[in-house]
């Protein structure tokens, strides 16, 4: 099970395992450290952990999601599955033909859309199944990644871009099709909690001593206290000591999404687990990891916008969510089951064993795509639907909702 420290504070030299980041790099970093500072300065010397890491991740021009620096790939600080094999977006397309045919056509909006792997791929296997969706739309936060998104788009499927459409915000109410989103919960801003003797707190960060400080204090999060306490009668309670977090931004998102939508389905991948596992008794330190460099660690409080900060997600929780915002529950699963059920062993037929090099490579990210120690148990597939009786192909091999 994870553990994680409720204190760290360093900013200067990093810990051996990390790699010193170059003078721009640093000073980028420091210009979002005298940002925070100065919030913090005007909230009386301390903000809510989920302040601290939307500034770094998503703070204008600065934060980690929203500057220039490479995020993706093997040059950057993580890899993702569209970028390990166009077979994850051939598979997914496969989903979305279903939708699509269901819904007698419609458009697909991608959230958060990385470096635009995915929608080429997505939109490359639409076109092969003649089931191209009217628009295509992207909704990204991030000026940087919008341009990488073009670029990639641009060199792989130009002949397309005339149903591309970069959105700022959500579409309008009515619309029609299928939403996705790889990996775009879990860098949704949570909020941290501790229980203590008889009653909660929550997790704030402060400036002492030239760094970065963890602390625990009374909640201020409006609704913080109330989730948790609904946690502990949900679980049967928390240990004092327990540590964690909660989401409590992913709600609202759904929420929005649903008054958004007409008829349609929404299909989120991400890394975490049902409730009972997310807060295990034996996780009690949280699910908080930081990516840079392709080195995970614990530390979240380092190298402000130069490391992505992340949260396993709660399913049972995305779950009520989304039935709550009027959402009906079409399946969840791993991600390994998902494609399978999306038809990834016919599309392995197409590989040619005797194009050995591409092949080996071919298998390689099959394995690295659906093997349980790698991606297969640990994202999970979750599916929610408005207007539409159908049952999913992703969900045909095994649907786990029953653990939700």
């Amino acid at each position: 099970m994870s553990s994680r420290p409720s204190s760290n504070r360093r900013v200067g030299p990093l810990p051996t395992e990390l790699p010193e980041p170059d003078p721009d790099a640093r000073e980028h970093s420091i210009r979002l450290i005298e940002l925070v500072r100065a919030e913090l300065e005007q909230s009386g010397g301390r903000i809510p952990f989920d302040r601290f890491m939307e500034l770094a991740l998503y703070a204008p021009g600065l934060g980690y999601y929203t500057a220039g620096a490479r995020k993706f790939g093997e040059a950057g600080d993580f890899v993702t599955a569209p970028e390990i094999s166009p077979l994850f977006a051939r598979c997914l397309a496969r989903q979305c033909e279903q939708l699509l045919e269901a819904l007698g056509g419609g458009d697909l909006l991608e959230v958060g859309a990385g470096t635009g792997a995915l929608a080429t791929d997505l939109l490359l296997e639409l076109e092969a199944l003649q089931r191209l969706p009217q628009h295509y739309f992207i909704l990204e936060v991030s000026p940087d990644l919008q341009q990488r998104q073009r670029q990639t788009l641009m060199a792989r499927a130009a002949h397309l871009m005339d149903r591309v459409e970069w959105l700022d915000a959500m579409p309008e109410a009515g619309f029609t099709g299928v939403v996705v989103a790889n990996e775009l919960l879990d860098a949704m801003s949570v909020s941290r909690f501790r229980m203590a003797e008889s009653w909660v707190q929550e997790g704030f960060v402060r400036w002492v001593d030239d760094a970065f400080e963890h602390y625990w204090e009374e909640p201020v999060t409006p609704g913080l206290a109330d989730a948790v306490a609904a946690l502990q009668e949900q679980r049967g309670g928390f240990t004092v000591g327990y540590e964690s977090e909660l989401n409590l931004r992913s709600g609202p998102w759904l929420q929005s999404l649903a008054q958004r939508i007409g008829r349609g389905a929404v299909v989120l991948i991400d890394y975490g687990y049902p409730a009972a596992e997310y807060y295990h008794s034996q996780r009690n330190m949280g699910t908080l990891m930081c990516h840079y460099r392709h080195r995970a660690h614990d530390m979240p409080l380092i190298l402000p916008g130069l490391q992505d900060i992340t949260a396993h997600v709660d399913f049972t929780a995305v779950a009520r969510a989304g039935v709550d915002a009027g959402f009906d529950l079409k399946g969840y699963t791993t991600q390994a089951h998902f494609l399978l059920g999306c038809g990834l062993d016919a599309l392995l037929m197409d590989s040619d064993p005797n194009d050995v090099k591409n092949h080996i490579a071919l298998m390689q990210a099959v394995k690295r795509l659906t093997m349980p120690t790698e991606m297969g148990e640990r994202f999970k597939v979750i599916a929610l639907s408005k207007g539409i009786a159908l049952s999913l192909i992703g969900f045909s091999l095994r649907d786990l909702s029953g653990r939700l």
